[in-house]
């Protein structure tokens, strides 16, 4: 009886430390697996703050920047999209509106942008785009009949006082002024652009949809850019500086970001997000020598805590509406 007992007791201790073992395992995977997500979302995050300086260096215009960058970003999702063999989904008519609509919205979003960095800095291009999740959170209830939370009206109005805090004066003769009016431009059709994809990325994957975006973006812009004339010398200074914006800042940024997603939550990769300004300031500052002001500071600190509360906030109720 001892005997069989012993064998019975020493049986379960073997499945139990099995079972411990392969569940240590599996933690172990996806403690990994997280890190990775983290490590490629930051990575992403990181090179989203990039194209404000390479903006800046570039001898472009904004029309002719963007018109570039979209175009090689195209380019290159095409070819990730291929050698992932993913399938393409040929977008029906509400679809095709849709994407023509969001192309032309990502095609102004990205110019508004160059051209708040072209007539200012990159902080206050950065700093002023990123009022968009305010003016999400109002439109999103709007176009997709969502709920809305009465505190965000106290976060979009911090917000619009570190935009008022920014501006030295009101004038269209200011540089300053005319930089935040650009970003903010740049910020609400982002905002109405992340409403149109939260309707296509039910449809299509994240990389198919970025792809017919940044297509139809460069199909808008192609008679605007011959319009502004081609860029008649490409130095090797400026070909490299372009490879970096349309294909590593653009496509491989949002590659990264994607597949940083498969791994950690949706409110972590938001709080994430929130340092893009953080780091292109930063870039801004080490490569440009663009120091922001006192006034920038304090204006960029009430909105970038604004939208992160904003952030926060929209991720908890999304996560207690499921």
């Amino acid at each position: 009886m001892d005997l069989k007992f012993n064998r019975h007791r020493k049986l379960l201790l073997t499945t139990f430390k099995m079972n411990f073992l392969v569940d240590e395992g599996k933690m172990s995977d996806r403690m990994n697996e997280r890190k990775k997500g983290l490590l490629f979302v930051h990575l992403a995050v990181f090179f989203f703050g990039f194209p404000g300086v390479i903006g800046k260096l570039l001898a472009f215009s904004p029309i002719q920047l963007t018109w570039l960058r979209v175009f090689l970003a195209s380019l290159t999702l095409l070819i990730t999209i291929k050698w992932q063999k993913e399938s393409f989904i040929l977008p029906r008519s509400l679809d095709l509106f849709l994407l023509l609509a969001s192309g032309s919205l990502l095609a102004f979003h990205w110019t508004a942008f160059f051209q708040s960095v072209k007539v200012s800095t990159v902080a206050i291009g950065l700093l002023s785009y990123s009022t968009f999740p305010v003016f999400t959170v109002f439109l999103e209830p709007f176009f997709l009949k969502s709920g809305f939370k009465k505190t965000n009206i106290i976060f979009a109005l911090l917000c619009v006082l570190g935009v008022f805090l920014m501006v030295p004066e009101f004038e269209l003769t200011n540089r300053i002024f005319l930089g935040v009016i650009w970003g903010v431009l740049s910020g609400l059709s982002f905002s109405f652009l992340a409403i149109i994809n939260r309707k296509l990325s039910q449809k299509f994957s994240s990389l198919i949809l970025a792809f017919y975006q940044d297509a139809m973006a460069t199909l808008w812009l192609l008679p605007l850019f011959f319009w502004n004339g081609t860029p008649s010398k490409l130095r090797l200074k400026s070909i490299i500086l372009l490879i970096l914006l349309g294909v590593v800042c653009t496509a491989g940024a949002h590659t990264l970001f994607i597949r940083g997603l498969k791994s950690i939550e949706a409110q972590t990769s938001s709080l994430i997000s929130s340092l893009e300004p953080v780091y292109g300031i930063i870039l801004g500052y080490l490569i440009l020598k663009e120091t922001p002001d006192f006034r920038t500071f304090l204006g960029g600190l009430l909105i970038l805590s604004s939208v992160l509360a904003v952030s926060i906030l929209s991720a908890r109720y999304t996560r207690k509406s499921f």
